[in-house]
C-alpha cells in the first residue's frame, strides 16, 4: 500500500484560513450539557454519601449542537438540521445557537419531544478543581410520527444556496433513521462535497459516506471485537469498516493512543496524541472532532491533512474544562508550534 507524504505545516495553516465562510448543512441529535456545580461539605448522616453545596449550574451545547458551534468558532458557516422540545432545555438550546451568531430556521419543534440532557455533576473543595462525580443521562426518543420528522425532512428537500459539506452526528435518539441519513448523503452527493458520520450506537446502519470518525469503542461494538493493544484487530476493523461502509476513509479516534487513519489503496496512517497526556476533560472531543475534519475536507483538504487538523484541535479541547470549542487562531497556533519542532 502506499504510504502518504506528511504535508507541511504552511499547507496546513492554508487549509485553516480557507475555513471561513465554509458552509455546512449539519443534521444532528441536538443535546444540552449541563453542569451542575458544588462543593462538598460533609458525609450524609442518612447515608454513606457526600453533601454538595450548590454554586450554580452551566448549560452548554451538546452533542450534535457542540459539532454545530466548534464548525462556526472554527470560521465555517454551520446550518443545522434537527430538533427540539418546546420544553426548558430546548428553549435553552435554541436561545445558545442564536446567541452565537447560527441559524436555527431549521431546527424544528415537537411539544411532545423531551430535549435529549446530559447532566454533569461536579464537585471539590474551595480551592481545588471540581471533578466530575456522576452524569445524569436524561432518556428521549423522537415519535415514529413526531410531525418534527417530517418538518426535518422537508427542510433537507428544500436547501437552497451553496454547501461545501455535509456533517451527521447521530447519538440515538431516534431523529437519524437510516433512510433519513441516506437523504443526506444523496443531497451531498447531489451537490458534488463530502459528508461525514457520526453514530454511536448505529455505524454500521448508513452507508455511501465520504468518511465515519468512530471511536474504538464504537467500532468494538460495531464489529464485536476487543482491540486493545493489537494492531492486528486494528488493520482488521478500519478496513472492514471501509468496505462496508462505502467509506473513502475512516478516522479512529483512539483516546491517549492517538488516532489511525484508514483509505482504501494507502497504507495506515497512526497519529500520536497532539498536546500534554494531562487531559482536563474529554467532554465533547469527539464533536469537535469530527467538526474539525468535516470543515477541513469541505476546504479541499485531503483526509490525511483533515485528520491532523482534527487531532490538533481533539488535542487542544480535551485541555479545557466542560464542552468547549476550538478556534482557528488556536488551531493554527497549535499547528505551528507543533510542526516548527518536526
Amino acid at each position: 500500500m502506499r504510504p502518504t507524504a506528511p504535508p507541511s505545516a504552511e499547507r496546513l495553516r492554508r487549509i485553516i484560513a480557507s475555513f471561513r465562510g465554509r458552509r455546512l448543512l449539519v443534521l444532528a441529535d441536538l443535546v444540552a450539557d449541563e453542569f451542575l456545580y458544588g462543593r462538598v461539605q460533609r458525609v450524609s448522616r442518612e447515608a454513606p454519601v457526600l453533601i454538595l453545596q450548590y454554586d450554580g449550574t452551566d448549560v452548554r451545547l451538546g452533542g450534535g449542537a457542540n459539532a454545530v458551534h466548534n464548525i462556526h468558532t472554527l470560521g465555517g458557516t454551520p446550518v443545522p438540521v434537527g430538533v427540539l422540545g418546546r420544553d426548558e432545555h430546548g428553549r435553552r438550546l435554541r436561545g445558545l445557537l442564536r446567541d452565537t451568531g447560527i441559524s436555527v430556521a431549521r431546527v424544528a419543534s415537537d411539544p411532545a419531544y423531551v430535549t435529549p440532557v446530559k447532566t454533569r455533576i461536579l464537585a471539590g473543595g474551595i480551592h481545588a478543581t471540581k471533578q466530575q462525580m456522576v452524569r445524569i443521562d436524561k432518556a428521549t426518543r423522537l415519535g415514529e410520527r413526531s410531525a418534527a420528522r417530517r418538518a426535518v425532512r422537508t427542510a433537507l428537500r428544500s436547501l437552497r444556496g451553496r454547501f461545501d459539506g455535509v456533517l451527521v452526528s447521530d447519538y440515538g435518539f431516534g431523529l437519524l433513521t437510516a433512510d433519513l441519513v441516506q437523504a443526506a448523503v444523496a443531497f451531498a452527493r447531489r451537490v458534488g462535497v463530502p459528508v461525514t458520520v457520526d453514530s454511536r450506537f448505529a455505524l454500521l446502519g448508513f452507508r455511501g459516506m465520504t468518511a465515519v470518525t468512530p471511536n474504538e469503542p464504537e467500532v468494538e461494538a460495531a464489529l464485536g471485537i476487543t482491540i486493545g493493544n493489537d494492531r492486528r484487530r486494528l488493520e482488521w476493523a478500519g478496513r472492514t469498516l471501509l468496505r462496508r461502509l462505502g467509506a473513502k476513509a475512516c478516522l479512529v479516534t483512539r483516546g491517549s493512543d492517538g488516532m489511525a487513519l484508514f483509505e482504501p489503496g494507502r497504507a495506515t496512517m497512526h497519529v500520536p496524541i497532539y498536546g500534554s497526556d494531562q487531559v482536563a476533560d474529554v467532554t465533547g472531543a469527539g464533536d469537535t472532532v469530527i467538526a474539525a475534519f468535516t470543515l477541513a475536507l469541505a476546504s479541499g483538504a485531503s483526509p490525511v491533512e483533515a485528520s491532523l487538523l482534527a487531532n490538533y484541535a481533539g488535542g487542544i479541547v480535551v485541555m479545557k474544562r466542560g464542552t468547549a470549542t476550538v478556534s482557528a487562531a488556536e488551531l493554527s497556533g497549535a499547528v505551528a508550534s507543533d510542526r516548527g519542532r518536526a
